[in-house]
């Protein structure tokens, strides 16, 4: 069964110190099916990230199999200072940041 919307923010906030002080995430949200409340079985949970300084993709991938790990889903991890341009207003405005 997939996780809530809610459920997924209280675990993202019980790691919240770790994302910040081990893995460098400055702000944190979630957009996509979950927000909308489209999710099926098979979807990813999208996550928006803000690193607060230069990582490898290496470290990047780390972060993204973190969060998959605790979230116990596939996540798709963007970085905020990447989002596609046709894809960037609609996911500014439906994210909903810890």
């Amino acid at each position: 069964m997939k996780k809530s919307l809610e459920e997924i923010r209280n675990i993202l906030n019980r790691h919240r110190d770790e994302l910040r002080d081990k893995h460098k995430v400055t702000e944190i949200g979630i957009f996509g099916s979950y927000v909308r409340g489209e999710q099926k079985k098979r979807s990813d949970l999208d996550i928006l990230v803000e690193i607060g300084e230069p990582i490898s993709l290496l470290t990047f991938v780390g972060i993204e199999n973190y969060l998959a790990k605790i979230l116990k889903t596939k996540v798709d991890l963007v970085p905020k200072d990447s989002i596609r341009p046709e894809l960037k207003e609609r996911i500014l405005k439906e994210v909903v940041y810890l």
